[in-house]
């Protein structure tokens, strides 16, 4: 991408967003009624603001985007179980090789940079996806 940047001077940004997709994925089986699954061992831990943030601005180097707070998977899925769907079902999974175990981001020179950092925090951000999901899925929240 940095190649192509220098030869044809096309402008890039480069976000290291830092989530896996875990938490949405965790939302969604738990509204689902579905197991929630964690990739062994269970361990490793873990924006739309400073992705805009970035786009807009004049950084091309990686940013990293993400919370720097740091919970390890099945925390999360404990998390998701308890805040969501206590009947679900958390199942662990074989995990790939390349998945990193550990995901603490160094924000730096997002704040720095860009002026940004998290607003929200994880127990605040799920009721929020929640409801944003039960509305796309067409689920309601049981009663």
């Amino acid at each position: 991408m940095f190649d192509y940047h220098r030869q044809h001077g096309i402008e890039i940004r480069i976000a290291r967003i830092d989530d896996g997709r875990v938490v949405s994925n965790f939302l969604a089986q738990a509204i689902r009624d579905e197991p929630l699954t964690v990739q062994l061992p269970g361990t490793q831990t873990h924006m739309v603001d400073g992705l805009i943030r970035l786009m807009e601005g004049e950084h091309t180097g990686p940013i990293n985007i993400g919370d720097p707070g740091e919970f390890t998977m099945l925390e999360l899925a404990d998390t998701v179980k308890e805040m969501i769907n206590e009947e679900v079902k958390i199942i662990k999974v074989e995990n790939t090789p390349d998945d990193p175990r550990q995901r603490k981001p160094d924000i730096t020179k997002a704040k720095e940079l860009l002026g940004w950092e998290p607003k929200v925090n994880l127990r605040d951000g799920i009721p929020l996806m929640e409801e944003d999901f039960r509305g796309r899925l067409g689920i309601p929240r049981k009663t």
